[in-house]
Formats: C-alpha cells, structure tokens, sequence
C-alpha cells in the first residue's frame, strides 16, 4: 500500500505540479508589480491597523482572521515537515523551499483578494468564501468549485488537518516527557472537541491568543541558538545555497541527493507549511471584517511570509548548523535533537516539543474550519454536526498511524486540492490585477484615507 501511495504523490507532485505552483506564482508576481516586495511594510501595518470608513462586512477581525489562518498553517510542517524535506532532499531544499514562499506571496495575496470579492453568508448568517465561492460565482465553473469542495474536506480529514498534527503531538509527549500516546490522544480529542463545537469565532479567539505567543518564543529560542553559533551560520547559508544546484558536489553525494529530489522535497514541504496556491486560507480570509478585497489580500499574504521565511527558516538553520539534519533521526525528534544541541541543554528539545504541541493543536482546529466550510458547500449547513463528528473520531485515530504513511497522504491530497485552485487564479487574472490597480488608483488620489 504504501508503494503504491509514494507511486501516486510521486505523480502528482511532479513537474506539472510544480510547475503550475511555481508559475502561478512568478506570473503574478510580474503583473502586480512585484507586490509582495513593495507592499509588505504596509501589510504589516494593515494587520493592526483598523480599516476606516463604513461598509465593512465579516464575523472576525483581519487580524483574528489571518491568526486563523496562520494556525492552520504554522504547524507540524514548520518543525516536523522541514526536518522531513531536508533529510530527504538536504539542505538545498530549504532554498527552495524559500523561493516558492516568495513567490507564493504573490500568490496568497490574490487567493485573499478573491476571497473577499466573491463570498457571500450562509444560512445562519456567517460569510462564506474561498476558492469554491470564487470559482462558481467568478469563473461559472460549478462542478470545478465542488471538487475544489471534495478535496478540501479530503485534506481536512486525511491531510493537514489530523493525522500529521495528532500524530506528531502524541510522540513529541511521550518521546520528550514520557506520555502514554493514548493519553496525549484522548486529551487532545477533547480538547478539539470543546472548541471546535464553538464555531469560528471560538476558534480565531484561541488562535489569535496562541499562535503570536507560541511563534514569537520559537523564532526567540532559534535567534538564541544561531547567536550561539554564529561563527557557523555563513558556511550554513553557502551549504544550503551550493546543495539547491548541485548537491552532488556539496553534500558528497549523500544519500543520493539530487537537484529534482531536493526541488521536490522544499516546494512540496513548503507548500505543505504555507499552503500558498492550495486554496485554503482565502477561506479564512473572507470572514474578515473589510470592504477592501485588496487590503485583505495585503494582509493574507503575511502569512506566507512568517509561515516560511520566518519560522521555517529558523528551523532549517538550526538543522544545518548542527549538522542534525545528516544524522540517524528524523521529524520531531531530529528538531529536537538541534535544538538541545545547539542551546547545549535539553531546554532546547523542550522548546521544540511546546511549540509542536501548540502549533500543531491550532492547526487541526484552523483545518476543522476549513473543511466545514467546504462541508458546508457541498452539503448544506445541515451537515455540520456530521462533519464535525466525522473529524474528532479521526483526530482521536491519528496517534496511532505509521508517520511515513501519514506524510504520504497528506501530499497526496494536498496536490489535489491545488490544481483546482490555481486553475482558478489563472482564469480570474485580469480580475485580480484591476482590483489591484483601481485600489491603489484610489489610494492615490486619497478616496481610502489609509496612507501609512
């Protein structure tokens, strides 16, 4: 069985993949200007800064929703998943893995935009939005918005959204303070229980409260730790920049490391953590309180920024630096394993398994939203009591799978799920470029009262 998956995720993210991601990405990266570049600062401050001005819609605040957001992808991908791209790829894949998050900016801020312009309420009177709003009611595409819809609640319940989050929290516990993993699953099944029954708004206030505290003290630890080894971190940068083009030569044929392994290994890893051109966070995004698409979008694509640039970066180094990413361990434990090393006190693995617990705990809770809404799509409000249902009793299932065989099928779903949203950018391109344009139009002649 698990041949035949590597077989099917080895297809999938193949060059048509990861040509299509990378593309999407680079395309609108050159006809918006190079947005993700110019516009970042004000991105930053449009996260805090309230939008002027009536006519706003949305259950949750931009800054609540893109905590919603950043805690379904700040995750087991940032810790867990860049310790599996770059034992499996080495270091060059973090390169790549960097390359695809800037260009995938370009692309979470047109999914963000989208998201806004084209959502609408639901029965019970909460905005309803992402990729299958944008590609039925902006394309005219139905039947292409309910696949979007199926694989969506596919990677909620096999993918992102359970058994790699569940899996990793149940052995960090007992690998790092001795719980029985049938413990660790039973309270986080509860735990998942008591707050997804709440709904979205209960979601984003414990999201928009754990996520900032649990990255700020990770991204703290890991300066800490290449301040420490500081002497080490230029030969760590030049390994991983020589390994992305030539790993033969850098990395001595190691494993058999090659340039198409450590590509494929970074972009899927990274699209995996950020999930930039998956088509998710334009779900949480469009409950966002705002009349502006454009300033929507801004704000989305910050995430993909600190998913990867920030907190997966800091991870990666570590493994370099420490030379763990080459030894006998892998996933949590091989982070772990930096991170004591690289503080000289098992301080460090403590750290890392606080953070996997948190991080990956908000991530099932941001991928229980998600596929409800595309539950929802597809089947009506009436089936949100069986969607959730659905979803505890496989959190509850997901600390006792095989981790290769977990990983295997996130990819796979995850790869679904993208090619009917990147279809959708391509098709919805001259939208998402005069939205652009006639925004700042505006803001240049000062009809948005939003000059920073």
């Amino acid at each position: 069985m698990e041949s035949i998956l590597s077989a099917v995720d080895s297809f999938i993210w193949g060059p048509p993949l990861l040509i299509l991601l990378s593309g999407t990405g680079l395309y609108l990266t050159l006809r918006l200007g190079f947005i993700q570049f110019r516009h970042l600062p004000r991105a930053f401050v449009y996260m805090f800064k309230r939008e002027s001005g009536a006519g706003q819609t949305g259950d949750v605040s931009a800054f609540a929703a893109l905590c919603t957001a950043l805690s379904a992808t700040i995750g087991t991908g940032n810790i867990v998943g860049v310790a599996t791209a770059i034992k499996a790829g080495g270091p060059g894949a973090l390169f790549w893995m960097w390359l695809v998050a800037l260009l995938g900016m370009a692309t979470k801020y047109a999914e963000g935009l989208l998201a806004v312009k084209y959502r609408v309420r639901d029965k019970n009177g909460f905005m309803a939005g992402g990729p299958m709003y944008y590609i039925e009611n902006g394309l005219g595409i139905k039947w292409l918005a309910k696949l979007f819809a199926v694989f969506g609640v596919l990677v909620a319940f096999f993918g992102i959204g359970t058994f790699p989050q569940i899996n990793a929290i149940t052995h960090a516990m007992y690998d790092s303070f001795n719980v029985p993993i049938e413990a660790s699953a039973a309270v986080m099944t509860v735990l998942v229980a008591l707050i997804v029954l709440g709904g979205v708004k209960r979601i984003a206030s414990v999201s928009t409260f754990i996520v900032p505290f649990m990255a700020i003290l990770y991204v703290a630890t890991s300066v800490v730790i290449l301040m420490i080894n500081a002497d080490k971190v230029p030969a760590a940068l030049a390994l991983i920049v020589a390994s992305a083009f030539n790993p033969e030569a850098a990395l001595g044929g190691v494993l058999g490391i090659t340039v198409m392994k450590a590509i494929q290994s970074g972009v899927a890893r990274g699209i995996f953590s950020n999930e930039s051109g998956l088509g998710s966070a334009p779900i949480a995004a469009a409950a966002a309180h705002t009349k502006e698409p454009v300033r929507q979008g801004l704000i989305s694509m910050t995430g993909t920024f600190l998913d990867t640039i920030i907190v997966c970066s800091m991870t990666g180094l570590v493994l370099v630096i420490t030379g763990v990413w080459n030894a006998e361990v892998e996933g949590a434990a091989a982070t772990n394993a930096a991170f004591s090393l690289g503080l000289g006190t098992q301080f460090g693995a403590t750290i890392v398994t606080v953070g996997l617990l948190f991080f990956a705990f908000t991530t099932i809770l941001g991928w229980c939203y998600y596929g409800e809404r595309c539950f929802v799509y597809l089947f009506d409000i009436r089936g949100i009591k069986i969607y959730r249902s659905i979803f505890i009793l496989l959190v509850a299932c997901g600390a006792f799978l095989k981790l290769d065989l977990i990983w295997i099928l996130a990819d796979i779903v995850n790869g679904l799920m993208a090619f009917p949203n990147l279809i959708a950018l391509i098709g919805l391109r001259k939208v998402i470029v005069e939205e652009t344009r006639d925004y700042f139009r505006r803001m240049a002649r000062g009809d948005l009262d939003e000059e920073i």
